[in-house]
């Protein structure tokens, strides 16, 4: 009984739980402005490509 009255009164772990959450959305955040940026650089990468492979005049 004692220690389900410590675990319950224990309040680190809702400090890592906060933690974890930013971590997420963070991490959500990065993938989609990742997954839109990764279009413009592909198209970047395209254009170099096409240049240095293009025929000499």
């Amino acid at each position: 009984m004692t220690t389900l009255i410590r675990l319950l009164n224990d309040k680190s772990a809702a400090t890592a739980i906060e933690y974890g959450l930013l971590a997420s959305l963070i991490s959500i955040a990065m993938i989609a402005g990742l997954g839109a940026f990764s279009d413009s650089l592909l198209a970047v990468f395209q254009t170099i490509t096409d240049t240095f492979l293009a025929k000499p005049v």
